[in-house]
């Protein structure tokens, strides 16, 4: 009997090792496959996005259990450290920065980009692509920065005008653990549009068109790699109706960009599936794939915390960070203002961020509506301990990216409607591709109830201001930001405005004034803005997926 039972025990070892050394893959048509462990190939992807210029730790809001949280996270020297982990892991790591890298911050802005090849370059970045905020300082400026990075730098659309050369090799091909990946790089067409259009001066771009039919033939088919990626920045909405487009039939993977989207799983298209790592270097997308015979058979996706906590400082990194900042310190850390309320921008209609932006500028300038951007920047100020909360000059840089003059002007009623009406179409078309940049415009001095879902043109349910209904045929004094290269009598996109006036004065310097004259404030939502349907926490939706903000 004992005999037996150990002839039994040494046959369930026997199997027990056969089956342990087979794993069920996984592949991109859901199809199972029994594959021999030690014959795959494991590749790591890791991905950030939309650093724009955060330097440092900062708090971060997330959405958790219907409440807004706040946590800190991101800092170059904590992602060096996640790197730097995750390729001990597994050494066949490739690591792709989306774009928007080098603008957002008073560090970026005030030292032009010029503070970042010597951080970057020192990072295990392998492959890197312009986004729509690259263009931010000029195309030289632009060309000397990203060229200084020693890490490729690919984008298939970006033109020098003069020639229409490209200005950055399309693709790139990488060889890994015996597989082979190529990489297109695509920036948003829109960029000339979106961004002031004196940025990108001397720089054409193409849009989605056969030209990058072609290269995703050539790159898969000619060079022959085993799985295509393109590397995007145009949006999740333009990303995922793209995964749907037989023109990428061929493409493994979008690795999306410039929304700031937390995608927790990636969105399968029906040809091409999509990832969106966050904002700020707060996240780290993280896409393993396994291989076998040149095939992916497994794959598994994680959003990684960039937890300050959790992934110490690169001594390497740190000891450049402080380097980069000492010059613009003193500067940028002054405290100019305090608040006793969180001040964050995350929601898609109304912010406090906005609210006190706008409510300063019409402070400054008695007009009777001011507006600002629909910005998705913006790391939150909060109080912590019932002690109001310090604003740094560095926090006015994060809250508005570029400080241009205040720009002053009158227009209608029916005029600020229509406007309206078409920013409204921008935040919430339901056609995605329509869907343009940011988040509605935000304002003070109007009250607006909307509703998102009712067709283009037919959104404004009521307009306020000073308490009653908006005339059509009334002028109204607006002011908003310049944005340079734009006609004189445009204001935020807004044409045909009458009696322009660009003020001698900025928007940073209004908000600095209003908060030496007004602090501690306290912005809050006040329904200025407000739709029913999203009602006051709306955060942003991608239109046929079941994807959710947290």
């Amino acid at each position: 009997m004992k005999i037996k039972k150990a002839g039994l025990l040494a046959l369930s070892i026997l199997v027990m090792g056969i089956f342990s050394s087979c794993q069920q893959m996984t592949g991109k048509n859901g199809d199972q496959m029994k594959t021999q462990a030690q014959d795959t190939v494991k590749i790591t992807l890791l991905q950030t996005a939309d650093i724009h210029g955060q330097l440092d730790p900062h708090l971060e809001l997330f959405w958790e259990n219907d409440s807004i949280v706040f946590k800190e996270r991101g800092g170059l020297a904590h992602i060096q450290t996640l790197f730097k982990e995750e390729k001990a892991k597994n050494p066949n790591t490739f690591i792709v920065d989306g774009g928007d890298l080098i603008q957002g911050s008073g560090y970026a802005a005030l030292s032009q980009g010029s503070i970042f090849p010597d951080i970057i370059k020192n990072m295990d970045f392998d492959l890197i692509i312009p986004g729509n905020w690259e263009v931010v300082y000029g195309k030289d400026v632009m060309m000397e920065v990203m060229t200084a990075f020693e890490t490729p730098v690919i984008a298939q659309n970006m033109y020098h005008e003069e020639d229409q050369k490209e200005l950055f090799p399309p693709y790139w091909i990488q060889e890994i653990g015996g597989v082979k990946l190529g990489f297109i790089g695509i920036n948003d067409p829109d960029v000339p549009i979106r961004q002031n259009p004196i940025f990108s001066e001397g720089i054409n771009f193409s849009g989605i068109d056969d030209s990058v039919k072609d290269l995703i033939k050539k790159v898969k088919h000619e060079e022959k790699v085993d799985a295509l990626f393109l590397v995007t920045h145009i949006g999740i909405f333009k990303q995922v109706e793209l995964s749907n487009n037989p023109i990428v039939a061929d493409v493994e993977y979008i690795l999306g960009n410039d929304t700031h989207e937390r995608i927790r799983k990636p969105i399968e298209g029906k040809y091409a599936k999509v990832t969106e790592p966050g904002a700020f270097g707060s996240f780290v997308g993280k896409l393993d794939l396994y291989f076998l015979n040149g095939k992916i058979v497994r794959e598994e996706y994680e959003l990684m915390d960039v937890d300050p906590e959790v992934y110490k400082a690169d001594p390497l990194i740190a000891e450049l960070v402080e380097k980069a900042k000492a010059p613009y310190k003193e500067h940028l850390e002054t405290v100019v203002g305090y608040t006793n309320t969180p001040i964050y921008r995350y929601l898609t209609v109304e912010n406090p961020m906005d609210n006190m932006i706008t409510d300063a500028a019409r402070w400054k300038t008695g007009a009777d509506i001011s507006i600002s951007n629909g910005f998705r920047f913006g790391n939150p100020v909060v109080p912590v301990d019932g002690k109001p909360a310090p604003i740094t000059r560095a926090n006015l840089w994060n809250l508005i990216p570029v400080d241009e003059k205040v720009k002053t002007g009158k227009a209608t009623g029916k005029q600020i409607k229509n406007w309206l009406e078409k920013e409204m179409h921008n935040a919430f078309a339901q056609v995605s591709t329509e869907r343009f940049g940011g988040w509605l415009v935000r304002f003070s001095g109007m009250e607006v109830d909307f509703n998102s879902q009712n067709p283009k043109g037919e959104r404004i349910k009521s307009v306020k201001v000073k308490g009653e209904e908006m005339k059509d045929d009334q002028y109204y004094t607006i002011s908003a930001c310049v944005r340079p290269g734009d006609p004189k009598d445009n204001l935020c996109r807004m044409p045909n405005v009458k009696d322009i006036e660009v003020k001698d004065y900025t928007i940073h310097e209004v908000v600095e004034e209003y908060l030496q004259k007004n602090s501690p404030v306290a912005p809050k939502l006040d329904k200025r803005a407000y739709c029913d349907y999203l009602g006051q926490n709306s955060f942003s939706t991608v239109p046929g997926t079941d994807y959710k903000f947290q």
